[in-house]
Formats: structure tokens, C-alpha cells, sequence
């Protein structure tokens, strides 16, 4: 496992995927190789409903990369997906999404990844476009930000089961356990009333794109809000944020950032406690949320990481501060 720290702003040009960015360049090598045939079976129009989907084990499309494609196009698949990832986690998230999803039949690495299913939503010119990649606890996005208001290019899906589907208390081999003890930590350093209202009961549970919906106001989060926080609190918060960012590249975790700080004055964030694994009061299952952003950090009984997170624009314009 990796010796992981957080993601700082200096890290990254604040500015978001365009079109000279390597994963984009590649979406367009790929959509320029493809025939006749392979064009009408996966690309769609860029409004179709399809692009904002999300489930955590799904195909967008019926077909496979590692039949579908020639095998210069797999290769264009394989190097799209990996330059989403930054160079510090590269490697460990191919060695996530490999593990979970083997399948009969398919041995190698290669074989393997050629299980996962892609789909290209562009217009005719192809200015505006978004690829989007699926298989069991991944869905990743490359945009060019065609998808001006929203980090990622829309909603994003990760996870791991490391330890077979029920996975031991510290989650041994996972990738991403390491984002839940950034948040314990920073539950350990709250005072006895502020962890009694960051502690609640069951969390908003799994429900596909209902999953990720965005309130749009400050009405209705649940948790601990940031401006009930000390500095110091706010200041490991932040480093929440960067280890939730760490495993993306860098223009998206700097676009995702800028949308985040536009919101940090109200950001909740909630521990759930009838989904605590082995009871050892470790929270498993924990969320950050904004009025424009969700990131859901379900544990039990492995790890599935839903996130949105869309521009709030003018809202942000003013902070909010602390209710009389």
C-alpha cells in the first residue's frame, strides 16, 4: 500500500480537463479510429440520459472492450482510463478495478480490463463530448469539460472488496481505506457535542443515481456542519478533501477542489453508527456534504464511494456563517 498524503492546490494548475489534456487526446484518437459499425453502437448523443447514470457494478453499454475493440483501440481504452488516475495511484487503482473484476474466463490483467464497458457521447462535430467507463466498482468520465459545471464530467463510482465481500474491520488491502481513517482522525478531534452531532444513525444507502442527488441548500444535511468547527478542525478537513482527491489526476482534483472551496463554509459532515463493522467504533460508513456536492463513503461491508460534486456558482459568492 502506498504512504499516502494529501492533495495540496499548489499540486495542480487550478484549471479544468480541456482538450489538450492526454486522457482527451486519446478520446479523440479513439473516436477517430472507430467504423461505421463500432460509431453506431457506442456513440450517443451527448444529451442522452444515459451520460449521467451511475450504478457501482454496471455495463453503459452491451459491449466489451476486450471483444468489441481491435486491439489498438483496447490499448487507447487501457491508457484513457489510467491517465484519469494520478501518477502516485495509477498503479494501485488498475490493481483495484483488475481484482474486482475477474471474471470466468479471463486470466490476464489485459483479459480482465477488456470485461469493462465504455460508451462515447459526443455531438456530430465531436466538440462536445464525454466518455464514460464502467465495470463492477468503477465509473470514470473524461470530458474535456464539455461539462462546464460539474468536477469529473458528472458523477463518479469507486469501491474495492480486497478481502472477499465482507470485508474485516480495518479492511486489510484496501485501496481506499486510507480515505476513512483521514475522516476517523478527524472525528477523534472533535469535542464530545460536536461528535454527537456528526454521529448518526443509518446512512442514506444505495439507491443508483438517486445515490448522488444534490440538495441545492443547506436545508436537510445531516452532520456536523464547518462553521461549527474549530481552525484547526477546518484545517483537517481540508486534508479529507485531499486524500479523497489523491487517486484522480490532476486537472480533475484541481477543478473538484475550486468547487469545493466554493462551498467549504457549509460543508456537513456525518459518521454512521449502525453501519460500524466489528462494533470497534472505527466509522466504516461516513459522507462529506455540501449544498452542491455529495461524497458517500459506504463501508460496510466493503468499500463503494459515490461522488458529485457540481459549481455553486453565484450561491458561493457570499460565506456562510453561523446561524444566530
Amino acid at each position: 500500500m502506498l504512504g499516502h498524503t494529501s492533495f495540496a492546490k499548489d499540486e495542480a494548475a487550478a484549471v479544468a480537463p480541456v482538450e489538450k489534456s492526454v486522457a482527451e487526446k486519446l478520446v479523440r484518437e479513439l473516436h477517430g479510429s472507430l467504423s461505421d459499425h463500432q460509431r453506431s453502437r457506442i456513440v450517443l448523443p451527448f444529451d442522452d440520459p444515459l451520460r449521467n447514470r451511475i450504478e457501482n457494478n454496471w455495463h453503459i453499454l452491451n459491449e466489451r472492450v476486450g471483444s468489441f475493440f481491435e486491439l489498438d483501440q483496447q490499448q487507447l481504452v487501457r491508457d484513457i482510463f489510467l491517465n484519469l488516475h494520478s501518477d502516485e495511484y495509477r498503479d494501485e487503482v488498475w490493481s483495484q478495478f483488475v481484482h474486482d473484476n475477474k471474471k470466468k474466463g479471463a486470466t490476464t490483467p489485459e483479459e480482465i480490463f477488456g470485461t469493462s464497458s465504455v460508451a462515447l457521447f459526443s455531438d456530430e462535430s465531436f466538440d462536445q463530448f464525454e466518455f464514460v467507463f464502467t465495470g463492477r466498482h468503477c465509473t470514470r468520465r473524461c470530458d474535456g469539460n464539455s461539462v462546464k459545471n460539474a468536477a469529473f464530467g458528472g458523477p463518479i463510482f469507486y469501491g474495492h472488496s480486497a478481502q472477499g465481500f465482507t470485508e474485516k474491520p480495518d479492511h486489510p488491502g484496501n485501496a481506499y481505506w486510507f480515505q476513512a481513517k483521514r475522516a476517523n482522525a478527524l472525528f477523534q478531534m472533535l469535542d464530545g457535542k460536536q461528535q454527537e452531532k456528526a454521529l448518526k444513525g443509518e446512512s442514506r444507502g444505495e439507491k443508483g443515481t438517486r445515490t448522488v442527488t444534490l440538495k441545492g441548500k443547506s436545508e436537510g444535511i445531516e452532520g456536523l456542519p464547518s462553521y461549527d468547527m474549530t481552525t484547526d478542525q477546518r484545517a483537517e478537513l481540508m486534508k479529507v478533501v485531499g486524500d479523497l482527491l489523491m487517486p484522480f489526476r490532476a486537472e480533475d482534483r484541481a477543478e473538484a477542489l475550486s468547487m469545493i472551496e466554493a462551498q467549504a463554509g457549509d460543508l456537513h459532515l456525518a459518521f454512521y453508527e449502525k453501519e460500524d463493522v466489528g462494533g470497534d467504533r472505527v466509522w466504516d460508513t461516513w459522507q462529506l456534504e455540501g449544498p452542491n456536492m455529495v461524497w458517500y463513503f459506504r463501508g460496510d461491508p466493503h468499500v463503494h464511494v459515490w461522488v458529485n460534486i457540481k459549481d455553486p456558482g453565484k450561491a458561493a459568492d457570499k460565506p456562510v456563517t453561523k446561524p444566530a
